[in-house]
């Protein structure tokens, strides 16, 4: 062993304990790298000579390398050495039969290399033609490396599977056309060889010779294997028994390639109906061991009838060769892989899709499909309990099965389309055959009812209400249905979701309003053991309420009696611990409430059953809340405690009740409503008081004193400053956003009737948004944005929205009401900065609007005698000086911003109402110190003033967009405006 060959051995060795001596062994073979010839003459010797694996890897890497990408530095007389060295070894004289796949492998990319630089030029017209002859006699090692090495040189040069440069794909033409011309034949007729004498003896080497012949079907003559030689030969190596699964399978890709090829419909025709596939759809193990084949098989059979019709061909047309192959592909769909699943489903969509118009017979074929989409859907029995209590098994075998489920569902939606009453008929029986047995599983039933549901989603809403045809029956037989596994939580789940899918029958149907209230009230619905279930029932009826509560209230009293007592029992349970509590969302348990306080809402139910029954639902929970506050007065409360769980779950079922109410019915026409709805609102109000510290309460709170401002209107004044002040303690920028929003609901709600209220609470709001929120907000680099500064960001977008409703609803005088005052500077600064450079176009608008407003309102005169003193100067100095012109000369002003052209308009018209309020003090101030100040021509700015004398509004937008058009110009030299 010399030095390369140690050098190499340590290279190739990382466990290796010296690196130091690694990285000079790894040095040394770079070295001999250096000189392409000497390495040619060295890699060729030592792959002669040299038994070491690792060596002989190097060698061959060394020549791939030296071949792809030092090719122009090779000297041209060793040319000839290295394509004969390289052509024994791929051929006569091939590696050992024991050397290592991936040492072949690299051998054949060095020769496809170098035939890709080489052929088809004059220099080495005939590389195939040297090796060819050698190989009818050679031994399976020559035909092993011969089969390598054209299958590297597809992956390299021919193949169109992968990305390749325009100047690649000449070079492959090229070389295909040449091949065609030169040697395809004679590499078919070896193909041909080998596979016939070398199926028994060696099953792998034809493997290998087969996927080759695959990879040149595409683009070599179709006659040199699709012929009465080789496609005898390829069917014989599918049918055989003797005949290994990779045999099958290599024999199978290349007919599959055969079918594929691209040809005139007719010829393809031809081609399909001579290959003898009957014999293998007779055999379901044959069609279990080539399932691309018969799936591809099909496919083209079908792109033949889409293009040539049903019409005969020589005793032959596209459905019959359909018919015969589609129970093979049904029995793929149920014994396939998913990769091999996913095709067959998209053969059956574009199948589905063509057969518009179907007869009996392919009718027949779409029930079929139609079962094998319920077999394919189908949960494993072993997972059932994992599901019913989902654990981490149960989630992740439900998530999986969404994720298989979603094309096999989205093609039995194709056949709903296509074929209603075939697809009504299907699920028809699947429901009596599932009501029938009583060992109906929970999987089967739980399949049946999610293609029931998938039904419903394709089904037009007039049909669904009327309910045409059989659809009418199987409806009917689905509200009766009490399934034997109606415990579990999937069918329960999937069971509810169908029942609400086709709710709408109920509209025209009145009749089966019991039986709709009737699933949801029962053990199947709300009842049921599983709180999940519960819930979402829960949440369906309130859907169901909200669509047909006319229709329901004459079941008020059932609706009570059986959905009522557990659920305000749930709800006031002295077990606060209970994880049934524990849950949050949109389906938290307090649908129900909702559901019975719209119902109890409605003005067809008289005044004394709807106090009767609201007192039923608020006296219980208001019970339960004093009982609960006095306890935690006693003990304490912690924001994670059971006892605040218990509490904002109560405070929810009052939220969600109330919304069946409004407030012209709760203080006019029926005031005993607003009554009971105060005395909730003060019960509510003491836990506020007595804890405004416990953020989760605070913010339930604040959703519940929402619905009471609807329903109680005025009569919620005298319970807003106490309110208003105990929200404001130790509040955060999320806490102080919903405390703005409740204020603006209440400024649009009442307007100047809330200013004392304001009067008194606005020193508390300003003070606590000045020293929480920056200025800079906003500066956060984009992407680096945190959840704390994207709160300070929503914060500022609420605080403009309160200054502008405030502004908007004349309570302008808030801002300076004594005890206001000393926070107008702080507003007046904060709204300027915005107003002239916030990043959000639409705050800046905002911030503009509301100046204009206190333009209008403190400025009342022409001779200075203002609302507010300095408020005159502050605005004909800094707002119309920095806002309205330096802001839209600056660069960053961008005209065609469509949010930015609105935002110019704003200005345009704070000009007109500040020439309106302020008169010659404002224009003297703007012209001289503004628009000469920013070199505006002395005529233009007489044109401006005149402009600003009209009422044309418009025609004053139009001109000073020319004219800041103009300034900005004269800033680049030269201009625009004549």
């Amino acid at each position: 062993m010399d030095d390369l060959e140690k050098a190499i051995l340590l290279a190739y060795e990382p466990s290796v304990a010296d690196s130091a001596l690694r990285a000079q062994a790894i040095a040394f073979c770079d070295r001999v790298k250096a000189d392409p010839s000497a390495l040619i003459r060295l890699c060729l010797d030592r792959l002669r000579r040299s038994p070491l694996v690792p060596v002989q890897f190097w060698c061959l890497q060394a020549l791939h390398d030296v071949i792809l990408l030092r090719y122009s530095s090779i000297p041209p007389a060793d040319l000839p050495l290295l394509r004969s060295a390289m052509l024994s070894l791929a051929s006569d004289r091939p590696l050992p039969a024991a050397s290592p796949p991936f040492l072949k492998n690299k051998l054949a990319q060095a020769v496809a290399a170098l035939i890709r630089h080489e052929y088809p030029a004059s220099s080495w017209p005939d590389p195939f033609l040297c090796v060819l002859p050698s190989l009818p006699a050679a031994d399976p090692a020559s035909i092993d490396m011969f089969a390598r090495f054209l299958a590297a040189l597809d992956d390299d040069l021919l193949s169109l599977d992968y990305p390749r440069s325009p100047e690649e794909v000449s070079t492959a033409s090229q070389v295909k056309d040449t091949m065609r011309q030169q040697c395809v034949p004679q590499i078919a007729r070896h193909w041909y060889d080998a596979a016939s004498l070398y199926n028994s003896l060696d099953p792998s080497l034809v493997s290998l010779v087969l996927d080759t012949m695959r990879r040149y079907i595409t683009w070599i003559d179709i006659g040199l294997v699709a012929n009465d030689a080789f496609v005898p030969l390829l069917f014989d190596l599918i049918l055989a028994p003797s005949s290994t699964d990779q045999l099958s399978a290599a024999a199978g890709s290349c007919v599959l390639a055969i079918v594929l090829k691209r040809m005139d419909h007719r010829q393809k025709m031809v081609l399909l109906s001579s290959l003898p596939l009957s014999r293998i759809f007779a055999n379901p193990d044959l069609v279990q061991k080539v399932p691309a084949l018969v799936t591809g098989y099909a496919a083209e059979a079908l792109e033949c009838y889409k293009r040539l019709g049903s019409a005969d061909m020589d005793g032959y047309s596209p459905l019959n060769l359909l018919d015969e192959a589609l129970p093979s592909i049904l029995y793929v769909m149920q014994e396939s892989e998913e990769m091999e699943l996913s095709n067959v489903v998209d053969f059956l969509s574009d199948y589905v899709i063509a057969m518009k118009s179907h007869s009996e017979k392919q009718a027949m074929y779409l029930s079929q499909i139609l079962e094998a989409i319920r077999v394919q859907i189908l949960y494993d029995p072993m997972y059932r309990n994992n599901l019913d209590l989902p654990d981490k098994i149960g989630k992740e075998e439900e998530d999986q099965m969404g994720e298989h489920r979603r094309e096999l569902l989205t093609l039995f939606s194709t056949i709903c389309r296509v074929a209603p009453s075939v697809t009504q008929l299907f699920i028809q029986n699947l429901v009596i055959t599932a009501l029938s047995s009583s060992k109906s599983s929970v999987e089967d039933v739980e399949a049946m009812l999610t293609l029931f549901y998938r039904l419903g989603e394709t089904i037009k809403e007039e049909a669904a209400r009327t309910g045409n045809g059989s659809l009418g029956e199987l409806v009917q037989l689905l509200l009766s249905a009490r399934f034997p596994c109606h415990n579990h939580r999937l069918v329960a789940l999937i069971y509810l979701e169908t029942v609400s899918r086709f709710i709408k029958f109920v509209q025209d149907n009145a009749q089966y309003i019991p039986h709709v209230l009737a699933v949801f009230l029962d053990e199947r619905g709300i009842h049921h053991p599983n709180v999940n279930v519960s819930r979402r029932a829960s949440y369906l009826f309130t859907r169901a309420v909200k669509l047909l509560k006319a229709k329901f209230v004459p079941y008020l009293d059932v609706i009570l009696q059986q959905g009522l007592q557990d659920i305000v029992a749930q709800f006031t349970s002295s077990d606060c611990s209970s994880k049934d509590l524990k849950c949050s969302g949109p389906e938290d348990g307090s649908q129900t409430f909702e559901a019975i306080g719209l119902l109890i809402g409605m003005e067809d139910v008289s005044p004394e059953k709807q106090s009767e029954y609201l007192a039923a639902l608020l006296d219980p929970l208001s019970q339960k809340l004093k009982g609960l506050l006095s306890d935690a007065k006693a003990h304490g409360l912690e924001e994670s405690s059971a006892k605040v769980s218990t509490i904002q779950q109560i405070i929810m079922a009052l939220n969600a009740l109330s919304k069946g109410f409004n407030e012209r019915l709760a203080t006019s026409s029926r005031p005993a409503i607003g009554i009971m709805f105060k005395k909730t609102l003060g019960v509510v109000l003491e836990i506020l008081v007595s804890f405004p510290n416990i953020r989760a309460l605070r913010n339930k709170i604040t959703s519940f004193i929402h619905r009471m401002v609807e329903i109680l209107g005025a009569s919620i004044l005298p319970f807003l400053p106490m309110l208003l002040k105990h929200l404001l303690v130790e509040s955060e920028p999320e806490d102080m956003v919903d405390f703005l929003v409740l204020v603006n609901q209440l400024i649009c709600k009442f307007s100047t009737s809330l200013e004392p209220i304001l009067e008194d609470v606005f020193p508390a709001i300003a003070s606590r948004l000045i020293e929480i929120l920056p200025r800079d907000a906003f500066s956060a680099v984009p992407g680096c944005i945190t959840e704390e500064v994207r709160e300070l960001q929503d914060l500022q977008r609420t605080l403009y929205t309160f200054l502008h409703v405030m502004a908007n609803h004349n309570l302008s005088l808030v801002f300076i009401a004594p005890s206001c005052w000393r926070f107008l500077d702080a507003i007046m600064q904060l709204l300027l900065i915005t107003a002239c450079s916030h990043k959000d176009i639409l705050l800046r608008k905002m911030c503009v609007q509301i100046f204009v407003k206190l333009i209008k309102d403190w400025c009342t005169s022409y001779n200075g005698d203002d609302m507010v003193p300095g408020f005159r100067s502050f605005i004909i100095e800094k707002f119309a000086i920095n806002c309205c012109l330096h802001s839209v000369l600056d660069k960053s002003f961008d005209f065609r911003d469509a949010n930015s052209l609105i935002l110019f308009g704003e200005i345009v018209l704070a000009q007109k109402v500040m020439y309106e309020k302020l008169g010659s003090d404002f224009v003297a101030y703007f012209v001289s110190s503004g628009l000469q100040g920013a070199n505006c021509p002395h005529e233009l700015a007489e044109q401006y003033y005149e402009k600003l004398q009209t009422n044309d509004l418009k025609a004053l937008k139009s001109f000073y967009h020319l004219l800041i058009e103009n300034l900005r110009q004269q800033q680049n030299g030269s201009l625009v405006f004549r």
